[in-house]
């Protein structure tokens, strides 16, 4: 349910008077029931799990497995990722089609691979620990698109696209995708940056939406 506020100002001959028309707009039963239902949030589990582990994966190779030379120890996989990535974007046919996303990788990137390599590594694997325990799942899928739309703006397609339908249903799911898991007390607890809290630790508004 969304409420949208139009703020008027109306003026009598005594005084000035500010007022707030506000509209309810009803979310469809279906979106409500996906994305904010307490009984879809099994869904998510499963969704959750999957990626979190695809991500782990990912983390621990670059970390300590096969990948740990190219990524954390020398930084040479991003450089040649880079590199490839800057050589695509030239002739009629390129994959990778935008001159400022080429920008960034020939100036803000390709100076600093190491560091990027070894940032890449931790970030794949701490988004994979914070979605497997259902903590902060939606500002562990939004960093999980932010790499993936990274990896598909330098013309790495591969499983992106997967991940990034995925990622984008945790984010709109935010209220119900980590209920079978640690964001089911934290947003209680912490509530959101756009609330105000009104309510005790112990009645948790953000989750509110998933008792209907």
């Amino acid at each position: 349910m969304a409420k949208v506020g139009i703020i008027g100002h109306r003026e009598t001959e005594s005084k000035s008077t500010k007022y707030i028309d506000t509209t309810t707009i009803e979310e469809p039963r279906v979106a409500r029931y996906v994305f904010a239902g307490k009984a879809a949030s099994w869904i998510w589990l499963i969704v959750r799990l999957w990626l979190g582990y695809e991500w782990i994966n990912a983390g621990v190779s670059k970390l300590w497995g096969a990948e740990s030379a190219a990524f954390w120890r020398t930084g040479l996989g991003v450089k040649g990722f880079v590199l490839g990535a800057i050589a695509e974007s030239k002739g009629p046919h390129a994959q990778v089609s935008y001159g400022w996303w080429v920008a960034i990788l020939r100036h803000g990137v390709l100076p600093h691979y190491l560091l990027v390599a070894r940032m890449d590594a931790v970030a794949e694997f701490a988004i994979g620990i914070l979605l497997v325990l259902g903590a902060f799942t939606a500002i562990a899928a939004f960093f999980g698109l932010a790499l993936n739309f990274s990896y598909v703006f330098s013309g790495a397609i591969s499983t992106n696209p997967v991940f990034i339908i995925l990622g984008i249903g945790l984010v709109l799911a935010w209220r119900n995708a980590g209920w079978l898991g640690l964001d089911r007390y934290l947003l209680g607890r912490l509530g959101t940056p756009w609330q105000h809290r009104t309510t005790s630790p112990s009645e948790p508004r953000a989750q509110e939406s998933t008792n209907r």
